[in-house]
């Protein structure tokens, strides 16, 4: 496929300098502290035991994050690159994640195989990001755990720009924007609810990574939140759904 979703990632120089992208610097720290946080919260794994798939787990932050709270992991990804660097970091931390190719709109597993669904950054870049949900959804047997960019936040300004640099001609990652309430339809077409959201900044992640202080961004976020604009114009949106005890 020549989506950007697949040949962007497929390259080794990417999958290599993928986590210095997204979280170096101070504010790619924070929010990768940021995200863990909520996952481990969301996901409900801090006593062990549960069995969890990352879907599209990239180069494995998600499913370490995991694998050190003491779920039993397995981590896929379209990306052999990626997952290269994930089995290199899971040695690393000697943490044992189960490290496999698989394509999220096509899931190798049968229904309801694990207790949690996890997949982070992925529905933003993901060509079908329906089949995705009902893929993630049909796997999970209590709780699925995603995120999306929310329409109604800044994220949708940077969105439009990366689609005008990639209708240029430019690499660029034109990821699209999600509403909570497609996302709440959607989920609930396939027997979940969701229970909790959790947004993250008001101000674009690149206006923080611009200025690139830490201080900066956890005072005016704090301001922003208390004058109620996280709970409106917040993103990402991280969401937990539980299936739905009738279905």
């Amino acid at each position: 496929m020549k989506h950007y979703s697949y040949t962007v990632y497929a390259d080794p120089e990417m999958a290599r300098r993928f986590d210095a992208l997204r979280f170096g610097g101070p504010i790619g720290e924070l929010i990768a502290e940021a995200q863990a946080h909520v996952l481990l919260e969301f996901a409900g794994v801090h006593d062990g035991a549960a069995t969890v798939l990352d879907v599209g787990t990239g180069t494995g932050r998600a499913a370490l994050t995991l694998a050190g709270a003491g779920a039993q992991v397995t981590g896929v990804d379209a990306s052999e690159e990626m997952l290269r660097v994930a089995r290199e970091r899971a040695a690393a931390q000697n943490l044992a994640v189960a490290f496999a190719p698989g394509d999220a709109h096509a899931l190798p597993f049968a229904d309801r195989s694990f207790d949690v669904v996890v997949c982070l950054r992925v529905l933003m870049h993901t060509p079908g990001w329906r089949q995705c949900v009902r893929e993630l959804c049909r796997v999970a047997r209590a709780r699925v755990v995603l995120d999306y960019p929310a329409l109604c936040s800044a994220a949708v300004l940077h969105a439009a720009t990366r689609r005008l640099y990639a209708a240029c001609g430019l690499r660029r990652e034109a990821y699209r924007v999600l509403s909570d309430r497609a996302i709440r339809r959607e989920l609930a077409s396939h027997g979940f609810t969701v229970r909790r959201l959790s947004r993250q900044f008001v101000l674009p992640i690149a206006l923080h990574k611009s200025i690139g202080s830490r201080r900066f961004t956890e005072r005016a976020e704090r301001g922003l939140a208390a004058a109620g604009l996280l709970r409106t114009f917040g993103s990402p949106v991280t969401v937990l759904a539980e299936r739905c005890a009738s279905s």
